[in-house]
């Protein structure tokens, strides 16, 4: 399984950003899908994900601003990001847990796209 991802670059503040995560390959079905962003010198974190019935969870510092969807007919999840602060500066990863069709459950990760938030 494969997870491309796309969509970061440079915007200013206030400003808005829309992330696409792919998923390919072995897929029977995907339980859940995620954002994760890891800024410099900081751990890894969850941004936001969604279940495969829907239910989106947010970090508490982007509530509001960001929302999480998914295309189950794409296997892709999106992420759309406005009224960006420099804080939301970060590398963001996809996250994806799936049913393989070799009936295993595994997690997987895209390489990382670059959000920077600057003036």
């Amino acid at each position: 399984v494969q997870l491309q991802a796309s969509g970061g670059g440079l915007v200013q503040p206030g400003g808005s950003l829309r992330l696409s995560c792919a998923a390919s390959g072995s897929i029977f079905s995907i339980y859940r899908l995620g954002w994760y962003r890891q800024a410099p010198g900081k751990e890894r974190e969850l941004v936001a994900a969604i279940t495969s019935g829907s239910n989106p969870n947010y970090a508490d510092s982007v509530k509001g601003r960001f929302t999480i969807s998914r295309d189950n007919a794409k296997n892709t999840v999106y992420l759309q990001m406005i009224s960006l602060k420099p804080e939301d500066t970060a590398v963001y990863y996809c996250n994806a847990l799936v049913h393989t069709t070799d009936m295993r459950v595994s997690n997987y990760w895209g390489q990382g796209t670059q959000v920077t938030v600057s003036s």
